[in-house]
């Protein structure tokens, strides 16, 4: 590992902001795991000396008194003992039992642990030598003895570590390649951890991006937001807007995702999501950013149209003019953002009626009749020249203001109303099977009694 390494540790502090301490805990945790599975050796310790520019690669030892660990082995094969014969009584005493005698080998015991305490079977099954079954054995991998460690140094004493230096050049290029790896990795995490440090206050906001690159194979879109670099996925991209590298556009931050694992984007921006729409708004009306007119709902089908219901805090203040602006500017500057997109502003209304009848513009609405039931669904009747444009095309302008009031609407035409009220009339009914139909036969009965009795009248 060379100057260039520690000077990229620099570089990348500055231009991405990744502080240079955690990048080196990363890089020396890597080295490390590379340099156990290439030499076996578990009790590695790597140093990074950014002063020096260089690297240290230790293998560690435990400091060790061997009189004081065979102690140590005794006390724990006395305490494990103790514990045996205590669960023997116990169990023995729920049973109402005598203690059956102990059964010289059940100790459990794994062969692959090497914390320097073993089960030594080759000692003698007598009882008089049970005691001696628990040992320690050294190892020359994890332990050195005080006396061998006081002839580097006086210093040392049982409990500390001797460190053995090792020289990194043994690294093999497996062992490199999983250090790369690791490192890589650790940019990532540390750029997703700052990204998503920045955008937590930032969502449901508006950012500022530039087009920075194309996929030409899904198009999806990089764009530069600062130091950062994020995707804008083609199904959040305006349908039929094309964007060019260099282009400078605003986008919307949809989630930010606090995961600590790696998967999927920290931050989804989005160009197609309704709050979008309303955002730009915000930034063009000065009266809705000051709070005098407000924006009750939004509802959006990206790249062919947006309703949008506003209302005015101010009675001296047009909240539909507000939006419009000057000559229509604000609008106009919103529906350049979103790739020339209709939008339809409508006034807003606590009267249900009156919000079903102002969402449904430029249709012309004959009547708005809720559901008896109480439920959020409501009747509408139009003329029949007004009938496909209260639909709209493919049934867009009905599902809009749907979204928009929050009621399931049911569009009809007005003649039809008319023709079912005339046949209940003609069969003898005073009410029809429609509350429109029920209103004109009841005021057509009416008429018609009243022209009866002015009849009878005349004749008298």
């Amino acid at each position: 590992m060379n100057k260039e390494f520690f000077k990229a540790l620099d570089l990348l502090e500055r231009q991405k902001g990744i502080p240079k301490e955690y990048m080196k805990e990363k890089v020396e945790a890597a080295l490390q795991a590379a340099f156990r599975k290439e030499t076996g050796t578990t009790n590695v310790k790597v140093v990074l000396d950014d002063v020096k520019m260089d690297v240290k690669v230790y293998q560690q030892l435990a400091v060790i008194n061997i009189e004081e660990e065979e102690r140590k082995a005794q006390e724990e094969y006395e305490r494990r003992e103790a514990e045996k014969a205590a669960l023997a009584a116990e169990l023995a005493a729920e049973a109402g039992e005598e203690p059956e005698a102990e059964d010289e080998f059940e100790e459990e015991f794994d062969e692959d642990e090497d914390d320097g305490f073993v089960f030594n079977k080759e000692l003698s099954k007598k009882p008089e030598e049970k005691k001696e079954r628990w040992g320690f054995r050294f190892n020359p991998n994890l332990h050195i003895t005080v006396e061998e460690a006081q002839k580097k140094s006086k210093r040392y004493k049982a409990g500390d570590v001797y460190e053995i230096e090792m020289k990194p050049k043994n690294f093999g290029r497996i062992s490199a390649h999983a250090a790369k790896q690791v490192i890589v990795q650790a940019i990532k995490e540390a750029e997703r951890g700052m990204m998503i440090k920045e955008y937590e206050s930032k969502k449901e906001e508006i950012v500022t991006a530039v087009v920075s690159r194309i996929n030409p194979m899904n198009g999806d879109v990089t764009l530069e937001i600062g130091k950062n670099a994020v995707v804008l996925f083609k199904k959040e991209q305006i349908p039929g807007e094309e964007l060019r590298e260099g282009d400078v556009i605003k986008v919307f931050v949809l989630e930010v995702k606090k995961e600590a694992e790696g998967r999927g984007p920290a931050v989804v921006l989005s160009r197609t999501h309704a709050g979008f729409v309303k955002r730009l708004f915000e930034l063009e009306v000065p009266e809705i950013q000051d709070g005098t007119v407000i924006i009750s709902s939004v509802a959006r089908e990206a790249g062919s149209r947006t309703k949008i219901a506003v209302y005015s805090r101010d009675e001296n203040v047009d909240a539909i003019g507000s939006c419009i602006g000057a000559k229509g500017m604000r609008k106009n500057n919103v529906t350049k953002e979103i790739a020339g997109e209709k939008i339809d502003i409508v006034k807003y209304s606590e009267d249900p009626e009156e919000f079903i009848k102002a969402a449904l513009a430029p249709a012309q609405v004959v009547s708005v009749t809720l559901a008896d039931d109480g439920t959020k669904a409501c009747t509408v009747l139009v003329d029949d020249d007004q009938l496909s444009l209260a639909i709209g095309k493919k049934g867009q302008n009905a599902r809009l203001v749907a979204r928009l009031t929050g009621y399931k609407i049911d569009i009809k035409s007005a003649a039809d109303a008319r023709r079912a009220a005339l046949e209940d009339l003609a069969t003898g009914k005073t009410e029809a099977s429609t509350s429109f139909g029920a209103a004109f036969a009841q005021a057509y009965a009416a008429k018609m009694a009243d022209e009866a009795e002015g009849k009878e009248e005349t004749e008298e």
